[in-house]
């Protein structure tokens, strides 16, 4: 991956604080936010350029569904669901 280009910008506070208000409820850093918006505003005009990486995804990977028996089968592969302990 290349190396990101890091830009220096200045902000009113008060727009500042707002961004990182939104940034915040959206789970993302005030930084992760402006480029969010500044990809959406850049592909919305059609000036995205086609060749741009996506935004890297951060923090904890997906959990990842824990295998359990397979459809249709009880817990000791027997055919049916998980026994009551009961007989018919």
């Amino acid at each position: 991956m290349t190396e990101r280009k890091q830009v220096l910008l200045r902000l009113d506070p008060a727009v500042y604080d707002a961004l990182a208000r939104w940034a915040s409820d959206e789970l993302r850093s005030a930084n992760a936010q402006i480029e969010f918006l500044l990809r959406r505003a850049l592909g919305e005009a059609g000036r995205l350029p086609t060749d741009a990486a996506p935004i890297p995804r951060r923090g904890r990977p997906p959990k990842t569904a824990e295998p359990g028996p397979p459809e249709g089968k009880s817990e000791d592969g027997t055919p049916g669901g998980p026994s009551t302990g009961r007989t018919v």
